[in-house]
């Protein structure tokens, strides 16, 4: 597929003016990236671009990696490009990039939320003539619940449990999910201990001055007898796992958008299930699509099919991009 400014490849969205890609899933030159989640931000790239709040958890989870940055809505001109970042919402850092050349305006979104969720840097539409959008959630049935709603029924859920004397394990991906509930629970409850990929995510982010409750690193040598009640946050991996039964008696629930549907919860086998995600819901993404002012919409990575042909019906010129995103299985789980 070509086009003037932003291109389909198979090492991911291509700009030929620029010679860069936007979150490519194979090896390039250089590599300009939405956000830190694995399938956006891959290793084995020779530069890399990105928000400066969003570099140090990529240096975190890739090492030692060649990287610059841009604070939101700085300019930088690449080639014949003119690039910017702008806030997505999915997570602390996470950016949609703008891509300029001669006059044509592109705009990729990564993933994001329009919701804000009181953590992350608040979604920001940006005018286009053309929007990749993520729908991931890309169907009327997906409708999230207001946060302040979901947050009673996790803090209930929990108060519950530590009356009965068990732990509250929620299963959660380290990156971004973890922080949002933990910016939700009610830390006078009870302490709240978190997964080694948790912890070493929140110090990461408290370094960078994102503020999050105290939390206790669950090492081996932590007595978790010594924590009654706990509020314990890890990966969804961990659920049912050895690290998960050292806690005894505990009862575990599942965070994601996929709660919204009964087989989903089924399969988690989660004694509770809370419908919260980092992506939009339907009514996001149709916000999203509407503010951007753009004719023409590149679907990807979810509901493609469904929801391009709903946009097409409504007017607009829209199309199926397949690409390699959503492939990180905790993650997807958890979106």
């Amino acid at each position: 597929m070509t086009n003037a400014v932003l291109t389909f490849t198979d090492r991911g969205i291509y700009c030929p003016a620029g010679d860069f890609y936007i979150d490519p899933w194979r090896p390039v030159d250089r590599a300009l990236i939405t956000h830190g989640h694995a399938d956006h931000a891959r290793p084995g790239h020779r530069s890399y671009l990105c928000t400066d709040a969003c570099a140090p958890v990529m240096r975190h989870r890739l090492g030692e990696i060649s990287v610059e940055t841009l604070k939101f809505g700085e300019k930088r001109k690449i080639g014949d490009a003119l690039v910017s970042f702008h806030p997505a919402g999915h997570l602390p850092g996470s950016a949609q990039i703008r891509v300029e050349v001669a006059g044509e305006i592109w705009v990729a979104s990564g993933d994001y939320k329009v919701i804000p969720d009181g953590i992350s840097e608040p979604f920001e539409p940006v005018t286009c003539h053309s929007f990749i959008t993520e729908c991931t959630f890309g169907l009327p049935v997906f409708k999230w619940d207001d946060q302040d709603d979901v947050a009673n029924d996790l803090n209930a859920w929990w108060s519950r449990n530590a009356a009965d004397g068990k732990a509250s394990i929620l299963g959660a991906y380290s990156l971004g999910k973890a922080q949002r509930l933990l910016s939700m629970v009610d830390p006078a409850i009870a302490p709240i201990l978190t997964h080694g990929a948790v912890e070493n995510t929140n110090e990461v982010l408290r370094n960078q001055g994102y503020t999050l409750p105290n939390t206790i690193h669950v090492t081996p040598e932590l007595n978790v007898k010594d924590h009654p009640g706990a509020l314990v946050i890890a990966p969804p991996s961990a659920l049912g796992s050895q690290w998960a039964r050292r806690f005894g008696v505990a009862s575990t629930a599942f965070a994601s958008g996929w709660m919204r549907l009964r087989g989903v919860r089924r399969r988690r086998a989660a004694d509770r299930g809370f419908v919260i995600s980092d992506h939009a819901d339907w009514d996001g993404l149709m916000h999203a699509v509407k503010e951007t002012e753009a004719e023409n919409i590149y679907a990807t990575h979810g509901y493609t099919e469904i929801f391009a042909r709903w946009l097409n019906s409504a007017g607009y010129n829209a199309q199926v991009v397949p690409t390699e995103f959503g492939g990180d299985d905790d993650e997807a789980d958890a979106a």
